[in-house]
């Protein structure tokens, strides 16, 4: 479990600095480059579901990753995260920046893809580690 764990852990790691990169740098596609860093940011909570528990049923980590991205994308909606980003404390504009400031439906498309290809690939991986291992 513990091998699993650190796994997940440094896919997260790979993730969040494949997140920074999607920020920094600029394909010169809208779509990749807005959208590849909100489906990066649903990998991260997925992998990190998966790290905290990873004994757990694969699908379940997808949908609470998904409920918890939609409760956050729902929240902005009620601008207290746009007030925070304006504040003059930093703790909270940090804060406002991770959770975003603006609802959008293609904020909330992009988690789910991000999520099903994570899933996708968990999924593989576990398949294969089963395959390699028959009698686990």
């Amino acid at each position: 479990m513990r091998r699993l764990r650190a796994a997940y852990l440094a896919a997260a790691l790979a993730v969040v600095l494949a997140g920074v990169l999607s920020r920094v740098l600029h394909s010169g596609q809208p779509l990749v480059d807005k959208y590849l860093g909100d489906a990066l940011y649903a990998a991260l909570v997925y992998l990190l579901l998966r790290a905290w528990r990873p004994g757990d049923a694969l699908a379940g980590h997808a949908l609470a990753s998904l409920v918890l991205l939609i409760a956050i994308e729902t929240f902005q909606r009620t601008g207290i995260p746009a007030r925070m980003a304006r504040s003059g404390n930093l703790a909270a504009r940090l804060l406002a920046i991770a959770l975003g400031t603006g609802f959008s439906w293609y904020d909330l498309l992009a988690y789910a893809i991000g999520i099903l290809a994570l899933l996708l690939a968990d999924c593989a991986l576990v398949r294969r580690a089963a395959r390699a291992d028959p009698g686990s």
